[in-house]
């Protein structure tokens, strides 16, 4: 019963993706909803309650509340629930290039004078094919060669809006962002994660992805374009697991 139920939901689950999938190649992909960041990095994450802040009557004589900000107070994110902007600007390139030679030669040979007579008996058995000075000749040559290169350059460069999801022990903070652009048919979307230290932030609430510790960039998109550029699921199955 348990494996029909499952067999059944599996099923369920297929139909409906493909559902999806298929109402995406027609309409093109949908933005995913507004909300609160959702957890990025595969940790567990304990949230702290933001603070209270109790509206106040403003003083006497004066037009500012008591806690409120000021232009003069520090307006760096420092609590769960701020925002601030991250730049990332990757620049990257890498050159490497390998070579590899291999050559071996094997050459056993091994005879048996005497094992309890039974060398005669098998001169016996067969006559004029049995030599047991030369029991066993074994013989092997291996030859590989290989060679690869990697030359790679890619360029990044883009400003996303963060928001603190939680703050550790230490002080230190883990933001969290996602940022969703349509143009046409083609959805780019761009998240990020890590773990910043406070004073890093500048005066302008913004820091760089170098200053990010346990960075999690992600820069992709799906759409028609995507789709076209994709390997078919098939090919891709077949290239994998293909012992040749």
């Amino acid at each position: 019963m348990r494996k029909t139920l499952l067999a059944a939901a599996l099923l369920t689950a297929s139909g409906l993706s493909a559902c999806s999938t298929a109402v995406e190649a027609v309409r093109g992909p949908e933005l995913a909803p507004i909300g609160y960041p959702a957890a990025l990095v595969p940790v567990q994450q304990t949230y702290l309650p933001a603070p209270r802040s109790e509206a106040q009557p403003a003083s006497a004589n004066s037009l500012w509340r008591t806690g409120a900000r000021s232009f003069f107070g520090d307006q760096r994110a420092r609590h769960v629930g701020d925002i601030l902007t991250v730049r990332i600007d990757i620049d990257d390139r890498a050159q490497t290039q390998n070579s590899t030679t291999r050559a071996r030669s094997n050459d056993i040979s091994a005879g048996v004078n005497s094992l309890l007579g039974l060398e005669s008996a098998a001169n016996r058995a067969f006559p004029n094919a049995f030599d047991p000075s030369r029991l066993v000749d074994l013989g092997g040559e291996v030859n590989a060669a290989g060679s690869g290169s990697v030359n790679r350059s890619e360029r990044v460069s883009l400003t996303v809006a963060a928001v603190v999801t939680e703050v550790l022990a230490n002080g230190n903070l883990v933001i969290q962002g996602r940022q969703e652009v349509r143009t046409n048919r083609e959805v780019r979307e761009l998240t990020v994660a890590g773990i910043v230290r406070p004073e890093d932030i500048s005066s302008a609430n913004a820091i760089s992805h170098t200053q990010i510790a346990e960075a999690r960039i992600s820069y992709g998109g799906r759409g028609d374009i995507s789709r076209v550029q994709a390997t078919p699921a098939g090919q891709s199955l077949i290239e994998r697991f293909s012992p040749f």
